[in-house]
C-alpha cells in the first residue's frame, strides 16, 4: 500500500528526515516508535504533502502510484487519510458541516458521531474548546467520514483519559479492519494503517504486524512490534541508535 523510499525531508531548510525507507503493505498495520523529536509527526506529514515539509531526495509510492510531488488535496482523493497530533481549531466551520463535506453525502454525520459519543459536539466549531480526547475523537469522525485505504495516525492515544482510550482504540481498530477500500469494493485484507506510538497503550487494542524505530531522522532498526516495544521500555532509544535491536530487514 505505501512504499517510501530514501526519502529526506527538509522544514524550513533543517532536514529532519535523512535516506528513510519503510514499507506498509495492504492490509497491515505498521507501527513507528521513536524519541521526542526524532522526525515522527515529519514523516506523516510528508506523506500526507504538508507544504512546509519539503523532500529533497527520494520517493513516496501509493498503491503503485509516485506520489511524491502530489498536493494534500490529490493524496486525500486517492485514499490517504491522517489524524494530526495537534490540529488546528476551525473557528466557524461546525463538526457536522465537515463530516458531510467529507463523506460526500455517503455517511450520516449523527449515525457516525453517535459511535464515539460526539453527537453534542455536531453543532460546535471543529476542535473550539475541545479536550485532548476529543479532539482525538472529532479527528477520527472525520478519518471515518473520509474512509480512506491508509490511516495515518499520529499519537492517538496521547492526551486520552483512561476512560475514553477505550473508546478511542476500539474506533481505531473498527476503521482499520473494516473491508470497504477507498474505491468501495470488498477488500479482504482490510485497511492499512501507519501509526505513532510512545506508550504502545494502542496496541492494546490493534493488531500490529511490523515496528519500525525512528532516531535523529532515520530508522534506526525494525522488527516484530512487541519485542521492539518491550526492548525500548527496558533499554531506551541509546540501544536503538547502533541498531541492536533488529536491524533491519
Amino acid at each position: 500500500m505505501l512504499e517510501i523510499k530514501n526519502l529526506t525531508v527538509e522544514v524550513g531548510n533543517r532536514r529532519v528526515l535523512r535516506d528513510v525507507s519503510l514499507e506498509v503493505p495492504s492490509g497491515a498495520t505498521c507501527v513507528l516508535f521513536g524519541p521526542n523529536g526524532s522526525g515522527k509527526s515529519s514523516l506523516l506529514n510528508a506523506i500526507m504533502g504538508l507544504s512546509n515539509y519539503k523532500v529533497v531526495e527520494g520517493q513516496i509510492i501509493f498503491d503503485g502510484r509516485d506520489i511524491t510531488t502530489l498536493p494534500v488535496h490529490e493524496r486525500a482523493q486517492l485514499g490517504i487519510g491522517l489524524m494530526s497530533q495537534r490540529p488546528p481549531n476551525l473557528v466557524g466551520v461546525q463538526l457536522k458541516d465537515m463530516l458531510r463535506v467529507t463523506a460526500k453525502g455517503k455517511k450520516d454525520p449523527q449515525e457516525l458521531a453517535s459511535r464515539l459519543d460526539m453527537g453534542r459536539f455536531l453543532e460546535r466549531d471543529v476542535n473550539v474548546g475541545f479536550s485532548g480526547g476529543e479532539i482525538k475523537r472529532s479527528e477520527l469522525l472525520q478519518l471515518a467520514a473520509q474512509n480512506p485505504c491508509l490511516y495515518l495516525l499520529d499519537e492517538p492515544e496521547s492526551g486520552v483519559d483512561l476512560q475514553s482510550i477505550e473508546r478511542v482504540g476500539t474506533m481505531i481498530h473498527d476503521l482499520i479492519t473494516g473491508g470497504i477500500t477507498c474505491a468501495g469494493k470488498r477488500a479482504m485484507e482490510g485497511k492499512s494503517a501507519l501509526v505513532i506510538t510512545h506508550t504502545g497503550q494502542i496496541l492494546d487494542y490493534i493488531e500490529a504486524d511490523r515496528g519500525y524505530v525512528l532516531c535523529d531522522g532515520m530508522v534506526a532498526c525494525s522488527g516484530n512490534p512487541r519485542e521492539l516495544l518491550r526492548e525500548i521500555r527496558t533499554n531506551g532509544y541509546e540501544e536503538c541508535v547502533e541498531c541492536r535491536l533488529v536491524r533491519p530487514r
